[in-house]
């Protein structure tokens, strides 16, 4: 047996306004098993590590680390990172591709509370591009995510056009250092929520 649901009224046009907007709610807390499963002991990997270790994809490996603070430079613990990005050549992967997707992902609920991707150094996507890494942040108590990205301090970033549109003494909030190791090559990065050398984030949408 089914039941019919309720007719509308002949004239719905202030249907909405009798309800109302609906309630802001904040992103998170977050699902851990569906978005870091790591931490729940699902899984080792998150896509923390985007290339197939011994793959033959092309490009150099290298890992961006660093943490996320609040504005009294505190680190967060639950923050989750996500990144898409081109491979070595400047293309965008598609996400089948078995070795190297373009698309990571990492959180900050580890014993340093540090995130790390082990990825490929990207390449310009198009003429007058800087090589960058595209970023998608949220943790508990946004009312939405953010988005903003990362340039390399050992490449030419002085012609590309999204870097030049921010002012040039907050660029360096989203240049990450680079320290070379016996293990390859690290760039560093804190993201900062607020206060002095606060992160600067893009309206994307």
């Amino acid at each position: 047996m089914t039941t019919e649901p309720p007719p509308l009224p002949e004239d719905t046009s202030n249907l909405a306004g009798n309800f109302g907007p609906s309630p802001s709610q904040t992103v998170g807390p977050y699902f851990h098993q569906g978005l870091v499963p790591g931490v729940q002991g699902l899984q080792a990997g998150l896509g923390h590590v985007m290339v197939t270790p011994g793959s033959p994809v092309p490009g150099e490996r290298v890992t961006l680390t660093g943490r996320v603070l609040d504005g009294d430079g505190v680190t967060i613990e639950d923050a989750l990172i996500e990144v898409w990005q081109a491979d070595a050549n400047g293309a965008y992967p598609a996400r089948a591709d078995a070795d190297f997707g373009g698309y990571g992902r990492a959180h900050t609920r580890t014993p340093l509370h540090r995130y790390a991707l082990h990825t490929l150094k990207p390449g310009s996507a198009a003429p007058g591009l800087a090589p960058r890494l595209n970023v998608w942040l949220g943790m508990r108590g946004l009312l939405t995510h953010l988005v903003t990205a990362v340039y390399f301090s050992d490449e030419d970033n002085s012609g590309d056009p999204l870097l030049n549109a921010v002012p040039d003494h907050r660029r360096h909030t989203l240049i990450a250092r680079r320290e070379d190791t016996p293990d390859g090559a690290v760039y560093h990065l804190d993201f900062r929520m607020q206060g002095q050398d606060e992160t600067v984030f893009f309206d994307a949408y």
